[in-house]
């Protein structure tokens, strides 16, 4: 009896989780906005970003925990208040080598 089944290479799902992740994030104009403003303003308080934003905080938490589920943003605590700033090591690594090589025949 010959048992004919493909084998999933793993190594490649989780990659492609990854990516699908932060992508899902970046493909939102309002995190878009607030990426820029932190790529602008370093570090920013979220009680300066909501005015910046025009948004209500708890509509601002929604998308800074998006941003931070995909590490795109860094979070840092306070006292009472939450500092973000840009995760500029994850941003420059979606256009890394290994995605690239995803979509290079020749890598």
């Amino acid at each position: 009896m010959n048992n004919d089944f493909q084998l999933k290479d793993i190594s490649l799902e989780k990659t492609f989780e990854k990516y699908e992740s932060k992508f899902k994030a970046l493909a939102d104009k309002k995190r878009l906005q607030i990426m820029n403003i932190l790529t602008q303003k370093g570090e920013i308080c979220v009680c300066d970003l909501a005015p910046l934003m025009d948004m209500t905080q708890s509509k601002l938490s929604y998308h800074l925990k998006i941003l931070l589920e995909a590490n795109l943003i860094l979070k840092e605590t306070r006292g009472t208040w939450s500092f973000y700033q840009l995760n500029i090591e994850e941003v420059n690594s979606l256009l890394s080598p290994e995605l690239c090589c995803l979509f290079r025949p020749t890598c």
